[in-house]
């Protein structure tokens, strides 16, 4: 009777770790969606940033050198 007792116990932290892990994965990738949807923005800030520079840079007729 302890060896069936003994294995229902187990499998059911088992599953309960699981779960838990589950969880923590669940959490991080909402983390790194947040993380990735404000490094878009940033990045497309950048670009529209670089592109007004160019735009302009090439109404004056100006160069780099």
């Amino acid at each position: 009777m302890f060896w069936p007792m003994l294995a229902i116990a187990l499998g059911f932290v088992g599953i309960a770790l699981l779960g838990v892990l589950g969880i923590k994965v669940f959490v991080e990738v909402q983390r790194l969606g947040r993380q990735l949807t404000t490094t878009t923005e940033r990045i497309s800030r950048a670009s529209e940033d670089l592109e007004r520079a160019a735009t302009r840079l090439a109404a004056t007729g100006e160069s780099l050198r």
